[in-house]
């Protein structure tokens, strides 16, 4: 079987509900992301942050999670960061606000590496943006600077040199903004430190 890593990419997040403070917010979103990918099986977690992030790394990782700090926010970076290691042979990055995340949206990220050279999960909404990046290492040289709330899988398909290199994986929704929230569905399991937030905020307005 591949050497697989699925890494959390806390990147900073834009926003925070009413009455919920933003530090709190982020923190929350990022354990929920972190905590459901420590449950995967079959793969290596880790996280991915800034260096002016690392304390948010630090709040919210398992022990024995790896921590890489890159340059910028991007699965680029963390494409770029995991080759020097030369420990995996296959990545997936996923976005840090999408607490309530299924692992099976997770694993059909991954699954396309076995014939595909990258893999692409867009994030719903009707915004443009991905919830997750997957590819084999060393990633091909066509794949183009890649920014999680603004690229479309259609951009990287015409830069592939024959469109099927690219496989387009089932969407999930991103919390990047107060209509997202109509997307939470309570009976899903985890994400309980979002959900706490939540319903702290409610109770409070």
């Amino acid at each position: 079987m591949a050497r697989r890593v699925v890494v959390a990419l806390l990147a900073p997040v834009a926003w925070a509900p009413p009455g919920v403070d933003p530090t709190d917010w982020r923190t929350a979103l990022a354990e929920d992301v972190v905590d459901l990918l420590a449950m995967l099986n079959e793969v290596d977690t880790a996280v991915a942050v800034t260096r002016a992030d690392r304390w948010l790394a630090d709040a919210v990782i398992w022990p024995q999670t790896a921590v890489y700090e890159v340059p910028e926010p991007t699965p680029n970076a963390v494409f770029a960061a995991l080759t020097t290691t030369d420990r995996y042979e296959q990545v997936a990055v996923v976005a840090g606000d999408a607490p309530d995340l299924p692992g099976l949206t997770v694993g059909k990220l991954l699954r396309p590496l076995s014939s595909r050279p990258v893999a692409v999960a867009p994030a719903e909404g009707g915004l443009p943006g991905l919830l997750g990046m997957a590819a084999r290492l060393p990633v091909p040289s066509w794949l183009p600077p890649l920014d999680m709330d603004a690229t479309v899988p259609a951009a990287i398909r015409a830069a592939a040199p024959r469109p099927g290199d690219l496989a387009v994986t089932p969407s999930w929704h991103r919390l990047r903004g107060p209509a997202d929230l109509a997307r939470l569905d309570p009976a899903l399991d985890g994400w309980e430190h979002t959900r706490s937030l939540l319903s702290g905020a409610d109770r409070s307005g």
